[in-house]
């Protein structure tokens, strides 16, 4: 932008002259010697092309064309001080805005309906877009990208210094089965853990899951007749089947199946689950989206 060689220090001079109509009193207004807003008034005129101010017994007096100045100087100085200094403060409640958040299956799950729900009673004017994503490096991707204002899911496998994630959400594993196979009269010990066979939920698409891990420490491996990537899936599957599953806790619980399924702690032992907040550090600080994640905490902590 081509300002034709105007000094915008000029316009917040001008504007301490105004207000002060005393060159010493402007210049300990604006910060700077008495020579520095003598010379700052010099140049002024010439810009303009007008003496501005008239020396008088009552201190400087403006010209005509100051009082034109006086209203649009100190408006472009807000809008300056607005767009550089003070950020607005964000009001959810006057907002006419669309985040996107991007969700792996189970925050979609278990945190989208809450949110949605304190969305509409604190923002109505707030619309929400979700982009789904299975491999938790992706998030980075599309944070990068800047297609997504904040992610939800697993934290990605590299920390990244421009990456910001905060745990926000728990789980621990569950062991499900149906209600009425023998296996879940018996109770679910290793041996008949491992005499069953097992579903395997790997939204990555991995066919070697946790279980599999804690397994392989002793020397053990289970038998998998099916793997899929939707976890919300297996509990109606495990409930029609005499197939065994280990999932998350919340997944089972909120299943429409849950009145058919038996929950046992898993017979190995397996870490929690930590859901993060993720987002880009260039909107650390930008209003509306700190509101929008405090919102996502404030909801992800009801649920504990």
């Amino acid at each position: 932008m081509d300002f034709h060689g105007i000094d915008l220090n000029l316009l917040a001079a001008f504007d301490a002259l105004m207000k002060e109509r005393n060159v010493s009193r402007a210049a300990t207004q604006v910060g700077v010697s008495q020579p520095a807003m003598s010379a700052a008034l010099a140049r002024l005129r010439k810009l303009t092309g007008d003496p501005l101010f008239i020396r008088s017994s009552e201190g400087l007096l403006p010209t005509a064309r100051a009082r034109d100045l006086e209203a649009p100087v100190a408006q472009a100085l807000r809008h300056i001080e607005t767009a550089l200094v003070k950020q607005p403060a964000f009001a959810p409640e006057e907002a006419a805005i669309t985040f996107t958040l991007g969700l792996s299956d189970y925050p979609a799950f278990v945190l989208l309906p809450l949110l949605q729900k304190a969305l509409k009673q604190q923002a109505r004017g707030v619309e929400l877009k979700v982009v789904e994503f299975t491999s938790r490096d992706s998030a980075v991707d599309l944070l990068d990208a800047g297609e997504i204002d904040a992610a939800i899911g697993v934290p990605p496998t590299q920390q990244e210094g421009r990456i910001i994630t905060q745990p926000i959400l728990k789980d621990e594993f569950v062991t499900a089965i149906r209600r009425d196979h023998p296996a879940a009269r018996r109770g679910m010990d290793l041996q008949t853990y491992l005499s069953l066979e097992h579903v395997l939920v790997s939204p990555e698409g991995d066919r070697h899951g946790v279980v599999d891990q804690a397994l392989a420490l002793m020397n053990l491996r289970r038998e998998i007749a099916l793997s899929l990537p939707q976890m919300f899936a297996a509990p109606m599957i495990v409930a029609q089947t005499d197939l065994v599953t280990t999932l998350l806790k919340r997944v089972a619980l909120n299943s429409p199946a849950q009145g058919a399924l038996a929950l046992f702690p898993p017979p190995v032992v397996l870490a929690e689950v930590w859901f993060g907040l993720i987002w880009h550090r260039r909107n650390d600080t930008h209003p509306a989206q700190v509101w929008l994640r405090n919102l996502i905490k404030s909801v992800a902590a009801s649920l504990d």
